[in-house]
């Protein structure tokens, strides 16, 4: 932080309030960091934004209702300026992806040691990003990467695997059916895909876990 302002705010953002009391308790010790608040839902969070201003959230990825990723992208589109660090137990590399589509600025591992917690923290206040090491790892190892979908794109094709059509899809994202047709269209194109059914088959076998993403991750 700047020294005309020293302090960092953070805010922890977790459904589970025994995780909450432990990230707490291991960011207590640190000098120049205040833990401003801790939510357990989407709407404590957006209400304790609102309140105290943090400069960071500490954000899990698999709350209830609303998961850390989507909740990410909501608080982001409000206040563009918030930095957020995801922690969560799944390492799985679309989990990543997404994460950092929806404009978090690192992602760690819950059971990562407290100096890496704290090297995420200072890399991402510094206007860097960060990723647990073994993340890192097992993202380079991917024999398949695949192209980067916008965050439109990505909760279009989620809709996909849960079966939903563009019409539904349309009224649920606020967009006209054209519009959605456009973007499955940039989404087949991005990823190479033939037609529909390959369309359909990619969004079932790549984002089905992702729409019954488990809490507590």
């Amino acid at each position: 932080m700047t020294p005309a302002n020293p302090t960092l705010r953070v805010l922890i953002v977790d459904d589970h309030p025994l995780v909450r009391e432990g990230l707490k308790a291991r960011l207590a010790q640190l000098p120049g960091l205040d833990v401003v608040g801790e939510a357990g839902n989407a709407e404590e969070a957006f209400a304790l934004v609102e309140r105290q201003t943090p400069h960071l959230l500490l954000m899990d990825v698999g709350m209830k209702e609303v998961n850390g990723i989507d909740l990410t992208a909501r608080l982001l589109a409000r206040h563009p300026h918030l930095l957020v660090l995801m922690l969560s137990m799944y390492d799985n590399p679309e989990y990543v992806n997404r994460a950092m589509q929806a404009g978090a600025r690192g992602y760690v591992l819950k059971d990562a040691p407290s100096d890496e917690i704290v090297s995420a923290i200072e890399a991402i206040t510094a206007g860097q990003t960060y990723l647990s090491p073994s993340i890192s790892g097992r993202m380079h190892r991917s024999q398949t990467p695949r192209p980067v979908l916008s965050l439109r794109e990505s909760q279009i094709l989620a809709g996909l695997a849960k079966g939903h059509a563009s019409r539904q899809l349309a009224q649920e994202l606020g967009l006209s059916v054209r519009t959605v047709e456009t973007h499955r269209q940039n989404i087949r194109r991005k990823l190479s895909l033939e037609g529909q059914a390959e369309l359909i088959k990619y969004a079932v076998e790549h984002c089905r876990d992702f729409n019954h993403l488990p809490a507590g991750t």
